[in-house]
């Protein structure tokens, strides 16, 4: 496993090219769980199955046991390992304590995000498998959960080493609609799901991973069959009906394996939005397999996002459960979210006066955070309710959090990666403004980082990058609490975004 993970790697064509570079790849896992697991190993009065619980909660660090204790058992007659406690048992402890040592372990903050994101999906997924499948197959329960957490694993590696072109994927196929066959001969010269296929079996996951994706490349028909009897919600005793007609179909539906792939479709599409077609389809499909009403199927679907969020959430990270607080149609939209008034003229007169501050010369400011924090107070002034200032690194690879408004106290240390987002290099790369709307919210939030979307939930946002000497320094964003802004806030937005720069421009030359 020669492949470091901060050694860029070459894009591959081939199915075999993908393999080798993805096989090869070791997988970064948090510090805190990998020195919690190192102690319980030199710990004798830890049992096998206290170890394979803390190994849980890096999933990185429970694939690479897993896919170690069957490389090692690999051309003997030993059923591949399934679970940690069985994958343990068979490496032993001593060999176990030197996978350890050779995992690159560092803090949880410097894990690329895109990877963290996906490992936060595949958690989504085990929690809703566990929820909805587990205690109906509670003789299954290990089956479920490890074929759940691991279902998506053959893009941890890919996340780790092209995220851009997993982000441009989801942006094309998912966000804009375009054919995954294509996008995917174009980005990585062959289908995503055979790359995934070829490293379970590979890898020797569990069999009810190969099985679905099995059923994603080759029982589409059957799948589509299911799916038309499936959106026949209304009629639960004519889905019976037709099931019962076709006895070979509802075998196949039935199977405990297709546990695995639903847990998994639900999670990775509500990514996009609970109520999107994506997402409607599976809840269609767990609904008639589980033979539950969709109300009370959404109902358990949502309380167990949020018990995943409770678990799994992160800062810089995007969970679905956060946008359960989000309106689903117009008919929907709560209070909090109706268009912004309009400030009212003492408001402007507070704003003005706010200006007039930063456009004080020579400089009035001190020192850079006495500027911003003005410049936030400004932003407010001017009917903002949200309100986030980044700084650029000199070497603009780094925007780091300065001022924060109206959001909770852990967003001020939020830091982003620019070449992980595309808007935000492009903001970065000149002066611009951004403007988000119900009609672009999926095609620019899928570029932005998912840290920093989580901040400002909505359908309405305003990005502007600010210049000084020439070169962009900041980037504000800000919103009026997720909902449309009002057109007077839109232009004291603009003009407060220019008494900024005047400020800094100051502030740069003074004493000169």
């Amino acid at each position: 496993m020669a492949n470091e993970t901060n050694v860029p790697a070459p894009k591959p064509t081939t199915l075999e090219g993908w393999v080798k570079l993805l096989d090869g790849v070791r997988l970064p896992v948090p510090q805190a769980s990998h020195d919690r697991v190192c102690k319980a190993i030199g710990d004798n009065r830890s049992s096998l199955r206290d170890i394979a619980e803390l190994m849980q909660d890096s999933p990185a660090l429970a694939l690479s046991v897993i896919r170690e204790a069957n490389r090692q058992t690999h051309g003997s007659m030993a059923e591949p390992a399934e679970n940690l406690e069985v994958a343990i048992t068979r490496l032993g402890l001593k060999r176990t304590e030197e996978l350890l040592a050779r995992l690159p372990a560092m803090p949880e903050s410097q894990i690329p995000v895109t990877l963290r994101q996906l490992q936060l999906i595949s958690q989504h997924a085990t929690q809703q498998a566990n929820g909805f499948f587990a205690a109906r197959l509670a003789r299954l329960w290990q089956d479920i959960h490890w074929g759940s957490l691991l279902f998506l694993s053959p893009l941890w590696p890919m996340a780790l080493t092209h995220p851009q072109l997993l982000e441009e994927w989801e942006l094309r196929v998912i966000h804009k609609g375009e054919s995954a066959r294509t996008v995917e001969k174009q980005l990585f010269g062959v289908r995503l799901l055979r790359i995934a296929q070829k490293l379970v079996e590979t890898w020797r996951l569990p069999i009810w991973v190969q099985q679905g994706y099995r059923l994603l490349l080759k029982e589409q028909r059957e799948l589509v069959k299911v799916l038309r009897i499936a959106r026949d919600v209304d009629h639960p005793l004519r889905q019976q009906n037709r099931l019962d007609d076709d006895p070979t179909l509802r075998r196949w539906l039935n199977q405990p394996a297709n546990t695995v792939l639903l847990a998994n479709g639900l999670a990775l599409s509500a990514q996009q939005s609970w109520d999107c077609p994506h997402s409607e389809r599976w809840q269609y499909l767990t609904s008639l397999y589980l033979q539950m009403p969709m109300d009370e199927l959404q109902q358990q679907l949502h309380q167990q996002a949020a018990n995943s969020a409770r678990h799994h959430a992160a800062p810089d990270l995007w969970h679905p459960a956060i946008a359960l607080l989000w309106p689903w149609g117009s008919s929907h939209v709560p209070a909090g979210l109706m268009p912004a008034p309009a400030p009212t003229t003492e408001d402007l007169a507070k704003w003005r006066v706010q200006c007039a501050e930063l456009l004080v010369e020579p400089s009035r400011f001190t020192n850079a955070m006495h500027l911003t924090n003005s410049a936030r107070d400004a932003l407010v002034a001017c009917g903002m309710r949200r309100v986030m200032i980044l700084m650029a690194d000199r070497t603009h690879a780094n925007l780091r959090v300065h001022q924060t408004a109206g959001l909770p106290k852990e967003a001020g240390g939020l830091n982003f990666v620019v070449s992980q987002s595309n808007v935000l290099q492009r903001l970065l790369a000149q002066q611009a403004q951004v403007r988000i709307t119900p009609a672009n919210n999926a095609q620019f939030s899928a570029l932005l980082p998912p840290g920093l979307r989580a901040q400002f939930r909505g359908d309405h946002l305003l990005l502007r990058s600010l210049v000084n000497n020439g070169r962009v320094i900041m980037i504000v964003v800000a919103d009026q609490g997720g909902g449309p802004f009002s057109d007077i806030t839109v232009q004291a937005f603009g003009k407060t975004a220019q008494c900024i720069e005047k400020a800094l421009h100051s502030f740069s030359h003074r004493g000169q």
